[in-house]
């Protein structure tokens, strides 16, 4: 499906980006010539609204602070065939963008992740290539390993894709949630390697390795707790089955060579730990057929929306329908 009858959307979340903003418009503009480029401002004190329009993107602005809020709203408010998702801060490349919407639109798939492929020594700080492979392990083991780049901000998306997507993150782990649910309804994706850059030595970086790695950490923590109930809870429920086992295991020794039970605060603690680790179980199980059916629906959701070739025809159509009536 060639690009040129499709409707293409560049979504830059920006903030105080003044420094880098008018290449990156710049360099999608010619990378991309078809494409309608957004900037989304979220409250720069300098003048990256001012840069972007004249750059010749369109510039909104969204008043709750963070990433995830940003892109809530862009997804919301911008109607495309295929939408590319990446920051404001020109470190990606903006020559693989055709690739990458190539690669969306040949496949048929929903997501192409452009995982980063450093150029520069400087582009990635020691403590971020860590937190990445560690949150990226750790996704791959609860979701599935079909990304090794989950905090990637390089994104070609089909609309079927950012119309389901329920984003309900606030700040930097909208790039985690975004993996989830590619992985957790097992839609068609790819990843392709993108060079990856150091800023413009005006710009600075808006992420803080700790803060934001643990609230990422967090957020994934919470959708294994939401999202895989079962394997959450069973393994509290693992521990305290164990606990109970070995706490009991010297009582239960005890009593079958005396009769006696001596230490029954003991054998009480036990009972109660097992007890618990039954309860914790049940909860898994029960909540695991409760996010089934969530899945079930998201993934109605997400056929409900047409998809690359249907949308084209639909338009069409209409088109068609629009010149027989005048």
């Amino acid at each position: 499906m060639p690009q040129s009858t499709l409707q293409i959307a560049v979504l830059i979340p920006c903030l105080n980006e003044e420094a880098a903003i008018a290449r990156v418009v710049a360099d999608f503009h010619a990378a991309l010539p078809s494409a309608t480029i957004y900037v989304y401002d979220n409250g720069s004190v300098d003048r990256t609204a001012a840069i972007a329009s004249e750059a010749g993107a369109i510039v909104r602005t969204e008043p709750l602070k963070g990433k995830g809020n940003v892109m809530r709203r862009m997804f919301a408010d911008i109607e495309a065939d295929v939408y590319v998702l990446v920051d404001g801060d020109d470190t990606y490349d903006a020559a693989s963008a055709p690739t990458l919407v190539n690669r969306l639109l040949q496949d048929h798939i929903d997501m192409v992740n452009g995982a980063r492929q450093e150029i520069s020594t400087r582009a990635y700080r020691a403590g971020h290539r860590f937190g990445n492979r560690m949150l990226t392990g750790l996704v791959g083991y609860f979701f599935g390993e079909r990304f090794s780049d989950i905090l990637s901000g390089y994104r070609v998306m089909s609309r079927r894709f950012v119309k389901s997507f329920p984003a309900l993150a606030d700040g930097f782990e909208i790039e985690t949630e975004l993996t989830v649910h590619a992985l957790q309804l097992r839609l068609p994706i790819a990843e392709v390697l993108t060079p990856y850059r150091d800023r413009p030595p005006a710009s600075s970086s808006k992420l803080r390795t700790l803060p934001d790695g643990i609230r990422i950490l967090r957020l994934i923590v919470r959708m294994v707790r939401e999202e895989r109930p079962l394997q959450f809870f069973s393994s509290f429920a693992a521990v305290l089955a164990l606990t109970s086992l070995v706490l009991a295991t010297p009582v239960v020794l005890e009593y079958f060579r005396t009769g006696l039970v001596p230490r029954l605060p003991t054998a009480v603690l036990s009972t109660g730990l097992m007890l618990l680790s039954f309860l914790s179980l049940t909860c898994g199980m029960i909540l695991a057929t409760v996010t089934r059916g969530r899945i079930e629906a998201k993934r109605l959701r997400y056929l409900q929306i047409p998809g690359q070739r249907a949308a084209v025809g639909l338009r069409a159509e209409r088109a068609r329908r629009s010149l027989s009536l005048s």
